[in-house]
């Protein structure tokens, strides 16, 4: 029983933990980039979406030399907390926020693109800085993209193979998540065990979707 709920429970772990760096971070970068033009935006747009187009195999690869023994980044990683982020849960972590990261972006930016420019500046006429704004008019009013954006971002986490495969590693009961344990299951032929984990990210996906959809319907 055990073999089989912990690649669910790490699943569940990376994913949680990588819908929150995501959310903080495509709401900051969503509501700088948000109606400002500026030279060089498209090539900004296209870097930040990038993860999405590209095989996770190569995403992986960026990662395991960004982030390797060999690279200063790994060395100063490994001298500092005495262990290497490479084949550990964090660097699942990682894996699965670079791919789910453009979904929260391009959902956020839209919803704050969104929002009346006349509401801001009204609350800002009414002395609230640029925090307050923030917290109390634009969030609010584009909360339904970036719900949308959140739910999004978690199932696309959940369901991350290449990149985490290639960083993290397959590790049982440490980096395996359910994707890799559906591989190795079928793999090594125990078809009951794959479908089970199948069915198991099927109905958490639905789920997820349908929430995502009913998000939509409101807007």
């Amino acid at each position: 029983m055990a073999n089989f709920l912990d690649p669910i429970w790490i699943s569940l772990k990376i994913s949680l933990v990588a819908s929150v760096i995501v959310t903080v971070l495509g709401i900051s970068v969503s509501r700088m980039m948000a109606g400002r033009t500026f030279r060089g935006k498209s090539i900004v747009d296209t870097i930040i979406m990038l993860p999405l187009v590209l095989p996770p195999s190569v995403v992986g690869f960026i990662l395991l030399v960004m982030f390797g023994a060999s690279s200063p980044i790994g060395q100063w990683i490994e001298a500092t907390f005495h262990h290497p982020l490479v084949f550990t849960w964090q660097a699942g972590v990682i894996a699965a926020s670079v791919v789910a990261f453009p979904l929260m972006y391009q959902s956020a930016k839209v919803g704050f693109e969104s929002v009346d420019r006349d509401i801001e500046d009204a609350a800002r006429v009414d002395g609230a800085g640029r925090w307050m704004v923030l917290q109390k008019v634009s969030i609010p009013l584009a909360s339904n993209a970036l719900l949308s954006g959140i739910i999004l971002s978690f199932a696309r986490a959940l369901g991350e193979f290449g990149a985490t495969l290639m960083f993290a590693g397959n590790l049982p009961g440490k980096t395996q998540t359910m994707p890799t344990a559906i591989y190795v299951a079928i793999d090594s032929g125990q078809m009951t065990l794959a479908w089970s984990w199948v069915v198991v990210t099927i109905l958490i996906s639905t789920i997820m979707l349908l929430l995502s959809y009913r998000i939509a319907v409101r807007t």
